[in-house]
């Protein structure tokens, strides 16, 4: 898909998804410590799981310090209801002690610091930097996003290391974090894994799934 084409699809997106109030994302966190552990945390679970544990986590945990005095087995009980939370609690208590041992308790603003700590990989490090730090490097990668770039054709791969180079290269730099946004509210409500439904859909025209699995054009 050519820039052009590109920018049509997400001019249509962002009118039928608008941004209200400034928000982009789907985690209650209100600092860059809650945004790295809520992160952390929805890896491979619903962001309605990880918000409904997050008043009890923080009422216990609310700082670094407090988290990286804990250990997993305590923290565990908290964050039960969620997807791999033996991991999770691992790796939420030693990015805690991390940045207490090695960022003076601040959540690091690099793509590369973040990701020497436990857990965060580049999709969670370009969360952390868009929705902390008002920080752009790159386009976060989920599974909403990888496959509805897949469909949509500005991708021909899955891999989330080159669709986000695919989607920074057909983007300019100051929707990027609207990107994510979209691609998700898209990805959920819309185009989603099984039975996506084109007769609602706003950019069904340009999409290559759509042209080239129903025949359909706009």
């Amino acid at each position: 898909m050519n820039r052009t084409t590109a920018c049509e699809v997400y001019r249509r997106l962002l009118e039928h998804y608008p941004v209200v109030d400034g928000r982009r994302h789907f985690l209650e966190f209100h600092n860059p410590f809650e945004t790295l552990i809520l992160t952390i945390l929805s890896a491979q679970t619903t962001d309605r799981a990880v918000n409904a544990v997050r008043d009890d986590l923080f009422s216990r945990y609310p700082t670094p310090e407090a988290l990286a005095r804990a250990e997993p087995e305590e923290v565990e009980p908290l964050i039960r209801t969620i997807g791999f939370h033996h991991a999770k609690a691992r790796y939420i208590v030693g990015a805690a002690r991390k940045l207490v041992a090695e960022f003076g308790g601040e959540v690091p603003r690099t793509m590369e610091e973040l990701q020497t700590l436990p857990g965060v990989g580049r999709k969670t490090a370009n969360i952390v930097l868009s929705h902390a730090f008002d920080i752009n490097v790159g386009i976060a990668v989920d599974t909403h996003v990888r496959r509805v770039s897949k469909r949509l054709g500005f991708t021909d791969s899955t891999n989330p290391d080159i669709i986000e180079r695919d989607l920074v290269a057909l983007f300019p730099e100051e929707v990027w974090r609207d990107i994510n946004y979209l691609l998700i509210r898209h990805g959920r409500a819309v185009c989603t894994a099984k039975n996506p439904k084109h007769e609602v859909c706003v950019v069904a025209g340009l999409c290559r799934y759509y042209r080239e699995f129903s025949g359909g054009e706009e």
